[in-house]
C-alpha cells in the first residue's frame, strides 16, 4: 500500500506562485510514474502535469510555461511549481502515482485558490 500526502496549497493573488509537494510512502517510489490532477467546481478532473519514472514530463496546454513538475526520488517526493497563477487555476489539486503493476494511488487533495 502506498500513501500520498500533499501539502503547499493555499490562497494566492493572481500572478503569484505556489509549490505543491507530494510525499509517498514506500521504498520503490522511484519506479512509479506520478502526476498532478485538479478538480474545479462544475468541471471534470483534469491532468495538469505528469512525470515518468525516468523523468520525462508532459503538461496540459493550459499550464505550459507556467507550471513545472519535478521529482526527488531520494525524498520520495513529487513537486508542482506553479507560477503566474490565474483565477482559473483555482481547484483542488490531487497527487497521483501509478505503480509498475498498474495500481493507481491518490492523495487527499490540497486546495489552491487564486484571487483576482
Amino acid at each position: 500500500q502506498v500513501q500520498l500526502v500533499e501539502s503547499g496549497g493555499g490562497l494566492v493573488q493572481a500572478g503569484g506562485s505556489l509549490r505543491l509537494s507530494c510525499v509517498a510512502s514506500g521504498s520503490i517510489f522511484r519506479f512509479f510514474h506520478a502526476g498532478w490532477y485538479r478538480l474545479a467546481p462544475g468541471k471534470q478532473r483534469e491532468l495538469v502535469a505528469a512525470i515518468t519514472s525516468s523523468g520525462s514530463t508532459n503538461y496540459a496546454d493550459s499550464v505550459k510555461g507556467r507550471f513545472t513538475i519535478s521529482r526527488d526520488n531520494a525524498k520520495n517526493t513529487v513537486y508542482l511549481q506553479m507560477n503566474s497563477l490565474r483565477p482559473e487555476d483555482t481547484a483542488v489539486y490531487y497527487c497521483n502515482t501509478n505503480a509498475p503493476w498498474g495500481q493507481d494511488y491518490w492523495g487527499q487533495g490540497t486546495q489552491v485558490t487564486v484571487s483576482s
